[in-house]
Order: C-alpha cells, then structure tokens, then sequence
C-alpha cells in the first residue's frame, strides 16, 4: 500500500528555521539557515528538497536522492552552520551556476569518477580559471563524500579528481620598486594613504574600507572587521584578526588625514562616503579616483589583488623575514611563501653564484673547471 506523502513542519526557532519530518518511526529535526539570511520560501524548498526523496522512496532505497535534493536538502544546510556569510555566497553562487544546474536531476548513484573528470575537463576546456575549477573538484569531492558517509553511496566517486592541466592560468602580476614609487607620485592625498596601506602595511582592501577610527592607534592598526560587498563582516579568518604594524611614513600620512577628517569620533569611518554614514565602496574609489590616474602612467592593471602580490614580493627581495610578514598579512608562512610571494630574480642569481662558488671550493686541489 503506498504511504501518504507528508509535508513536514516549518518553524522559527530563535531565529532560526527548522524543520521536522517523519522518517522511519521518528521525527527528526534539522536546522536549515538563519531567518536573517534565508527566506521562509528558501527554507521551504530545502524542507521540500529533504521530504521529496522520502516521499518517492518504496522500500527505502538511499539511491532515490538526487544531487540537486541532496545539495539543498542535507548538505547546504549543514555548511552554512560553518561558513562566514561571505563564503556561503560565494560558494552557492558557484553550485548554482556550475554544478546544481547540470546535475540538478541526476541521482547520487549515477555518477562516475571518469565521468567527474570529464566534466572539469570540459570546464577546462570552456576557459574556466584553474581556480574556478580547483573549487569545483573541491565541492563536488566534500558533496559527494558527504552523501557517502551518511550512507548514500558505498564509496566517494570524486575522491581522485585533480585538476585539468590545460585549465587556463591566469598571469599574476606584480609592480617593481619603480612602478611603485610611480603610483605613489600620481594618487591624491585619500588614495595614496589607502594605496600605502596596501602595498606598505600589507591590509587587504576589505580591511581598509572598513576602518572606523577607533581601530587606528599611533603605530599600528588594530584589524578587527573588514567590508564585504558593502556588509560589515568580521575579518577573513582567524589570523586575519591581528594588529597591523605602521611604518613613520604610513603613520605619518594617517595622522595627516585624521587632521583634516570632517568627522574623526571613534565610531567614524576612516575612509567615509559622501553621506558620511558609511564608507566608500571600494569599487566606487578604484573606478573614480585610483584607476584613471594610474592608467595615465600604464598602471591601470595594478588593482589591490596586484598591491597584495607586491607587498610580498618586495618583502621577499628585501629579505625580511617570512614569519614577521605572514603576521602583518594576517595568513601562514606557508600560505606567504608559497601562493603570494615571488623570489626576484636577482636573489636566485646570488644564490646560483654562491651554489657554484661552495662547489668550486670544494674540488680537488689542481682540478681545471
């Protein structure tokens, strides 16, 4: 006798929406996402995506889930419970367009791991970044690994997928020393200061815009939140939380622009928007302000994420400690060495001629090189 289909329940639980169901003689609940951030129709679909493979199921077979159900219905709901506001947008936006709409309809079982890797190769082949797609191999192995160890699937089908050779790798550029004494001479007083902070203090752009005064002492700067997408948002990561160390120079600039701030409270923007109530969009000052006066000079392409690069590299050239500026930037020495910094070429020539003077002094006496 076929069962009849439920649909479940839908409340606000201190503020957030959570749903029961019955399943198997119990009634299990789940927390689906904040009322803040979810809609009541959004928390209905991820109640609906969790009730449809139970609805549909005769025997109780797992395979009946499909990757859309199980996306919305299990596995988003568990993440957003990890991830900042600013990751899960960025990683459902990601879901949406690439994976939940070509495999929407497909049930767990029927995936292959060559027919994963096909797929990253087609993405590969399309022009998608190889970052773009190390995410994508990155989802769907954590998606799929999920479904297996609740039970879904008897083994992880992504869990071998690597990355496409062919995925195209974008050129990271970085400024020389000239460049950045360039940049410096051609930006007004505001931008100068926020290009300082960039490439002298090491701050990311959503730290910058989010000042407010108080988080700004003597010599250094206490990073205590950042701008995202024009939200208030607590900083990256953990060691994105720090203090930022402020050279004479830099400190020096920051007093002068405090001197002349319209309003310089505690609680005031450092870097404010016309109507003073909020700071100014990063996008907004690099199109108006910075860009145009940098692409006078042949410097348009220098935007933050090349002012991060540049940090770096002339840390590395000036042979400063690794561990010193991994702190100052609020990430790993690992992450400072391996992803932003570039050894100038001057360095590993110095190098190369102290490698082959230890081995000349090394030969044997009366050996001609």
């Amino acid at each position: 006798m076929r069962k009849r289909h439920q649909g479940g329940s839908l409340k606000r639980v201190c503020g957030s929406w959570v749903a029961q169901w019955r399943e198997n003689s119990h009634h299990p609940k789940r927390t689906l996402g904040r009322v803040a951030h979810m809609t009541r129709a959004e928390a209905q679909a991820a109640l609906d995506a969790i009730l449809t493979p139970i609805n549909n199921r005769q025997d109780g077979p797992s395979n009946q889930w499909t990757f859309g159900d199980f996306v919305r219905g299990v596995y988003l709901p568990f993440y957003r419970r990890k991830w900042k506001g600013s990751t899960a947008t960025t990683n459902e936006d990601r879901l949406k367009h690439h994976l939940t709409c070509e495999f929407a309809g497909r049930t767990l079982n029927s995936f292959t791991r060559d027919g994963l890797q096909e797929f990253l190769d087609q993405k590969a082949a399309a022009g998608l970044s190889l970052s773009t797609i190390a995410h994508l191999r990155w989802d769907l192995k954590q998606i799929l690994g999920m479904a297996a160890a609740d039970g879904y699937l008897q083994r992880n089908p992504a869990a071998l997928l690597f990355t496409p050779r062919q995925a195209r790798r974008p050129a990271k550029k970085r400024m020389t020393a000239e460049e950045v004494r360039l940049l410096f001479s051609v930006l007004e007083p505001r931008e100068l200061l926020i290009a300082k902070l960039a490439i002298v203090a090491g701050m990311r752009p959503g730290e910058i815009f989010g000042l407010q005064w108080w988080h700004v002492m003597d010599d250094h700067i206490e990073v205590r939140q950042r701008i995202y997408r024009g939200v208030v948002d607590s900083p990256k990561n953990d060691r994105s939380e720090r203090q930022v160390a402020l050279g004479d120079g830099v400190a020096n600039l920051m007093a002068k622009w405090k001197g002349i701030a319209v309003d310089s409270s505690p609680g005031a923007w450092v870097f404010p928007s016309e109507n003073m109530r909020t700071p100014v969009r990063k996008d907004n000052c690099w199109r108006r302000d910075m860009e145009p006066r940098l692409r006078s000079v042949g410097l348009g392409w220098a935007n933050f994420q090349v002012m991060r690069r540049t940090h770096c590299d002339l840390v590395q050239g000036n042979k400063m400690d690794p561990k010193v500026d991994a702190d100052q930037l609020g990430h790993s020495v690992d992450v400072n060495l391996n992803v932003y910094a570039r050894t100038p070429l001057h360095l590993r020539k110095e190098a190369a001629n102290a490698l082959e003077s230890a081995i000349q002094g090394s030969e044997p006496t009366g050996r001609v090189m």
